[in-house]
């Protein structure tokens, strides 16, 4: 493997790549070709994630199975899934988009993830994390009869593994016993010394035709024979046991083999090019590095997991803070003064804000990995105890805890915060990390308290007023910075359901502000002179407020980052409803589509939050 030092500023020389199109170029290339072709592969992937910003940790790891992948099977008649999709930019290079992948999280661009709209090399749309082996067991099953000569492969890192989602499709996969193909991609330690050892020897033995025939035959032989047969196995399985941690893998019905070194292509080729043709579930267990190929990314994966472009990783950074570091102000805080704060994040430390506080306080912080249904459970065990757990999540993925949320949460009024980070629309991730739905999906909640907070301070305060609520609350705020408002250090609260006038001005025209779309409110309300009130609360609503200003209007208008079907203003319309409000209503939000990825600012466009496309569908409407 060629190792570099520095990120390209110019386009490399590659001139085997520029020779690769599809698949089917380089599947007539020898092993020694094969090595010069991911060699040029990873300087251009440096360069290209220089130019456009991206996930790029994950994509050098996986440059040599990339490659092995695409030549040992037929794509995209076989079919591979690549669970979360971080490491996909290589795949996508491999696969006719090697002159767009500078377009890759822009607007009009490549998806920043693998997507069944974008290639029909892309076999399933991911996102999220732990979904490849679900997926590729239902596209396993669907095409056996059919197309039985078609393989199916899905590539999973070992962080994904962690989610229940994919051990509940393990135990599937080993029961029904389909052909495929899994590949945990083990990028957490390095290849240690077992590597290339004892175990790598095994592997090699266990991947190998000729002991498959022999196992073939012996369990011919020996089924007659129950309890000889069920010996055979067991040695067989302890065997592994002493130089590979398969076993847990081997008991769910799947042949483990490995671990083997992911960035050695000639035993990749000899490993994977036996394991196509075997019969049923197999289990291939690789070492990889994470950022692979350039020392600091190996040196720092977390700070190289995502980058942006080269000339905005050499300015200085910001002084001004992100939201999850008014949050990781407060959890301190908060903690300092409540020692029965406990803090639970479902592997996202870094993202919510949470490295000073699991350091502070390590006995007081959980990271439970890419568990999300368990953490909101855990946090409902540590409630009943008398604790006061607070759980830092992306909006995006608490949606995979729902049920959790509401059956061992709401129904119990147990004493859980929410910090919703990434709510609303984040930018260059797209649809499947945009926080569209908490909203919606939280205000039918019985004993749920809403926050919205409009900018940092608010936020603050919201975060220190659902904490010091007696049940279930949720805090909501967006990736990045915000106004850059003055952020008080004191623990304050507010009182629950009130909202704020921000100015007053035409009473017959109200707009109504809900969260951190307020400096956008402020703009438009000031131009038309609108009265302004920045709600605060989604759930309780201030009552009082609206009669007040409401009863005597003859139109309001609703500003959020969410999902407008069964958002905020859809609450303020049945209230209207429900106290004989006649009144015309105009709801800015999200529309009933998924939007996709670009700035931003540019999704608000698109999504019609722009000031002046408010401004525009006000006066169609007064």
């Amino acid at each position: 493997m060629k190792i570099f030092k520095e990120i390209p500023s110019s386009r490399p020389i590659t001139p085997l790549l520029d020779k690769v199109e599809l698949p089917a170029d380089f599947r007539s290339f020898s092993i020694n070709e094969l090595q010069t072709l991911s060699d040029e592969l990873r300087e251009y992937l440096l360069y290209s994630v220089g130019q456009s910003g991206g996930h790029l940790g994950g994509g050098l790891g996986v440059i040599e199975l990339s490659i092995i992948l695409h030549y040992l099977y037929k794509t995209p008649f076989d079919k591979l899934v690549w669970d979360v999709g971080h490491q996909a930019y290589p795949h996508k290079i491999l696969t006719g988009r090697k002159n767009e992948i500078e377009t890759i999280r822009k607007k009009g661009g490549l998806a920043p993830f693998p997507a069944i709209s974008e290639s029909e090399y892309d076999s399933f749309g991911v996102g999220h994390s732990s979904t490849s082996i679900s997926a590729l067991l239902g596209m396993a099953v669907a095409s056996a009869e059919s197309e039985p000569e078609r393989r199916h492969v899905a590539v999973i890192g070992d962080g994904a593994m962690t989610a229940g989602m994919a051990f509940e499709a393990l135990s599937h996969t080993g029961h029904i016993k389909p052909n495929v193909l899994i590949i945990l991609n083990d990028n957490d330690m390095s290849i240690s010394e077992n590597v290339g050892g004892l175990s790598n020897y095994f592997s090699r033995i266990w991947a190998s035709k000729t002991y498959k025939g022999i196992k073939k035959s012996g369990a011919s032989f020996l089924k007659p024979l129950p309890q000889a047969y069920h010996l055979a196995r067991k040695v067989e399985t302890q065997m592994k046991a002493m130089v590979a941690p398969g076993t847990i893998f081997e008991e769910l019905g799947l042949n483990y083999i490995g671990p083997i070194d992911g960035h050695n292509l000639k035993q990749l080729n000899e490993v994977i090019s036996n394991l196509k043709d075997f019969e049923g579930p197999q289990f291939l267990h690789v070492i990889t590095k994470k950022g692979a190929g350039l020392d600091p990314a190996e040196a720092d994966r977390i700070g190289f997991h995502a980058i942006g472009k080269i000339k905005s990783i050499k300015q200085k950074s910001s002084k001004q803070k992100k939201y999850q570091d008014i949050f990781g102000d407060w959890i301190i805080d908060a903690a300092e003064k409540n020692e029965e704060l406990v803090a639970i994040t479902p592997a996202m430390r870094e993202g919510s804000g949470l490295v000073e506080f699991s350091k502070k306080f390590p006995s007081r912080y959980f990271d439970v990995a890419i568990a999300e249904q368990h953490s909101v459970t855990f946090a409902a065990g540590l409630a009943i105890a008398g604790k006061k757990p607070v759980v830092a999540i992306y909006s995006t993925f608490l949606q995979r805890a729902y049920d959790q949320l509401i059956h061992d949460v709401a129904v119990q009024n147990l004493n859980v915060t929410f910090a919703l980070d990434r709510a609303g629309l984040v930018g260059e991730d797209g649809p499947t990390h945009s926080g569209n739905y908490d909203i919606a999906y939280l205000r039918c909640i019985p004993n749920m308290l809403i926050c919205t907070p409009a900018d940092e301070n608010e936020t603050r305060l919201m975060l220190t007023t659902a904490f010091n609520h007696n049940g279930p609350a949720s805090v909501r705020y967006p990736r990045g910075i915000g106004p850059n408002t003055k952020v008080e250090k004191k623990l304050a609260d507010v009182k629950i359901g009130e909202a704020r006038i921000i100015h007053e001005a035409n009473k017959n025209n109200i707009m109504l502000n809900f969260g951190s779309l307020l400096h956008i409110a402020e703009e438009v309300s000031r131009s038309l002179e609108l009265t302004l009130i920045d709600m605060r609360f989604v759930k309780p609503l201030d009552e009082k407020i609206l009669l007040k200003f409401l009863q005597s209007a003859d139109v309001f208008i609703s500003i959020e980052d969410g999902s407008v079907m069964g958002g905020a203003g859809s609450a303020v319309q049945e209230f209207c409803s429900e106290n004989g409000i006649n009144i015309k209503s105009l709801l800015c939000g999200i529309p009933d589509r998924f939007i996709e990825h670009a700035s931003r600012d540019e999704m608000l466009e698109e999504a019609g939050l722009s000031p002046e496309q408010i401004k525009s569908k006000i006066k169609e409407l007064i």
